[in-house]
């Protein structure tokens, strides 16, 4: 028999009692499963999301394969929905390599991946989505992020003394005259560039007003989705052009506009990239030259909604967050789920900046973090790889280019070693090291005898630069000085090397305009020979190292070819209503994009402004710029020290 008799106890008696212990276990059974069914329900149930979810730690999912890849920049996401309409070359390749299929817009590529990765898009982010849930779950279970936005802003919001600031800045921020240049030549020049910015602006303004950018041929506005549901990216991107310009009454408008009508409560997906170097980057520089406590507030504010996005488990940032939720993620065309070199390697001048005016050390932590990561893992012949992996901090794969994908990272680090005062020794040892590299595996001499920088795919050479590469002009040019004594004149030369290639990829072109990429094999110099890559879409980087070039050098030939580029910017990009980029710079009737990119107001216009204006205009002495030409200040701690200890208790 299953059940022994007990003795004294009738056969009907101990049924009675098994049933009622059957219907007992039954309940108990029920409310167990009860229980366990609601925990999966609860809310942020962290503890039940480190037994589930933690041991299937899977890599974030890709959103199509490495060939979807699209060319990135520190501005290469910036042109969210570029109407070019331009299909990707087939079959491109390297040196005996497969090239990445390109397309101008990274972000916009994205953001819409459905046209690279058909029906998977939905499914697979909403995969890559929960990952991150878990992944910031368990940071906040090991106490991440310990304090609230609100605790750590009221806690650190009055660390900043702004005169205390500006008397250790050693020129007035807008020079002795406005930087007005002492030849009557120069002044019309820098006239007819000031003239461009109010034109630009009167139209967004008309046309657009409150909208992320302009599009002037149809005269309406562009929202697009790369700014996760904030507006006024023209507006932010412009506050410190026009203000350096004069236009006080068009400033006072943006300033309006931000104090009123700014509203970073948004719920959207952003690129963490655009959104620092616009618009914490914009409200910075604004703050920095005004005082104007509306852009602090603003600022802070909006610095906070960025912290999430470093909850991984190596502390590198995931490309995508969410404002609202603080959600983030990686890029569904990113290889294997990585994060992006260009992307979280230009974080550090706007984050150590938020630590200043905050006093929160949290926002340096972050970016140091990236940094020493990066120093501990290695480094393939010294070069820094486009893609890692945010989950187990490993490169991803070994595709390396100082344009697209890996660019202002190395920008920054030159960049924060200046902006420190010349004491972040850890910028300069990865900087220099980082350009030894770069000599000795990526820059080439054409036959033709221009100098220029290839890109690299796990030891093959692309022969193929970027509109975006010609930064390094100026970058090596800014770092020449503080190079070992025996390179110092060899890095400016070099620099000056990179900046005539570039002049010359203008040159080469009906328009005399820049393509964005031009290659250097089959016979090629300086010269775009697919048609994927002719079109122009009003980008600074050529006038940016012109800029730098004139300022070390004082040779007129830079002040010559910007001119040259405003005459055609002028003939050819500037419309009824506003400027746009154009299709093929190789031909000499323009077909436009109807974009005025908000980056043109911010970059390209302001470059060639200071390019015509004496130097003490944003002086370099105290200042440097982020990538997208917003004016940082140099931090002196041993100045704002002294001052402190001055000043009356």
């Amino acid at each position: 028999m299953f059940f022994r008799k007990l003795p004294g106890v009738s056969a009907s008696g101990m049924g009675l009692r098994l049933s009622q212990k059957f219907v007992f276990l039954l309940f108990l059974s029920g409310l167990v499963t009860l229980c366990f069914g609601a925990l999966f329900f609860l809310p942020d149930s962290v503890r039940l999301k480190r037994i589930f979810l933690s041991k299937t730690d899977n890599p974030a999912v890709t959103v199509g394969s490495e060939k979807d890849a699209r060319d990135h920049t520190k501005k290469a996401n910036r042109d969210p929905e570029h109407p070019l309409g331009i299909t990707p070359g087939k079959g491109e390749t390297s040196t005996k390599l497969k090239s990445f299929s390109r397309r101008p817009s990274v972000t916009y590529e994205a953001r819409t991946v459905e046209k690279a990765a058909g029906g998977r898009t939905q499914e697979d982010w909403t995969q890559a989505r929960a990952k991150d849930e878990a992944d910031r779950a368990r940071d906040a279970e090991t106490g991440a992020e310990k304090q609230t936005a609100s605790s750590r802003q009221t806690e650190h919001r009055a660390a900043f003394d702004y005169e205390k600031f500006k008397k250790c800045q050693l020129k007035p921020p807008l020079g002795t005259e406005q930087g007005k240049p002492s030849d009557p030549q120069t002044q019309q020049r820098q006239d007819k560039v000031k003239e461009m910015m109010k034109f630009a602006w009167d139209n967004y303004k008309r046309w657009a007003w409150g909208k992320n950018e302009l599009r002037p041929l149809t005269k309406n506005g562009h929202i697009g989705n790369m700014f996760g549901g904030l507006r006024g990216a023209s507006i932010v991107d412009s506050l410190d052009t026009l203000y350096i310009m004069g236009l006080m009454e068009e400033y006072e408008e943006a300033k309006e506009w931000v104090e009123n009508s700014l509203d970073l409560n948004s719920n959207g997906e952003a690129s963490l990239f655009e959104v620092n170097i616009r618009y914490v980057g914009g409200l910075l520089s604004a703050y920095y030259l005004t005082g104007a406590e509306v852009f602090k507030s603003k600022v802070l504010e909006l610095g906070e909604k960025l912290l999430p996005a470093f909850n991984t488990p190596t502390g590198i940032p995931r490309g995508v967050i969410n404002l609202g939720s603080g959600t983030s993620w990686s890029w569904g065309w990113a290889s294997a789920g990585s994060s992006i070199l260009a992307e979280f390697g230009t974080l550090h001048l706007e984050f150590v900046h938020l630590t200043e005016l905050s006093g929160d050390p949290v926002y340096t932590e972050k970016v140091m973090n990236i940094r020493k990561l990066l120093n501990k893992i290695e480094k393939p012949h010294g070069l820094y790889p486009n893609f890692l992996s945010p989950v187990s901090g490993n490169w991803v794969q070994h595709h390396v280019s100082i344009g697209g994908l890996g660019d202002s990272f190395y920008e920054y680090l030159i960049k924060s070693y200046l902006m420190s005062d010349k004491t972040d020794e850890g910028a300069k040892k990865m900087y220099y090291t980082a350009l030894e590299a770069i000599e000795a595996n990526l820059v080439q001499k054409s036959p033709g005898g221009l100098t220029y920088m290839a890109e690299w795919r796990g030891g093959l050479l692309d022969h193929k630069m970027g509109h975006l590469a010609c930064f390094s002009g100026g970058m090596v040019g800014i770092g020449a000085d503080d190079g070992a004594p025996e390179k110092r004149q060899h890095y400016l030369d070099l620099a000056a090397e990179i900046t005539h290639t570039c002049h010359e990829s203008y040159t080469r072109s009906a328009t005399k305009l820049g393509p964005e990429a031009f290659r250097f094999d089959g016979g090629a110099e300086a010269t775009a020979t697919r048609l994927s890559d002719r079109y122009y879409i009003l980008r600074p980087e050529v006038i940016e190292s012109y800029m730098y070039m004139w300022r070390l050098t004082h040779d007129p030939k830079y002040r010559q070819w910007g001119w040259e580029a405003v005459e055609a910017l002028e003939q050819h990009c500037r419309v009824e209503a506003g400027f746009s980029g154009i299709r093929d710079v190789y031909a000499t009737m323009a077909s436009h994009d109807n974009m005025q990119q908000s980056f043109f107001l911010s970059e390209t216009l302001k470059y060639l402004y200071l390019l015509f204006s004496d130097d003490d205009l944003l002086s370099l002495e105290d200042w440097v710029f982020n990538t997208e030409a917003h004016p940082l200040p140099i931090i002196r701690k041993s100045c704002t020290e002294e001052q402190g200890e001055a000043t009356p208790k």
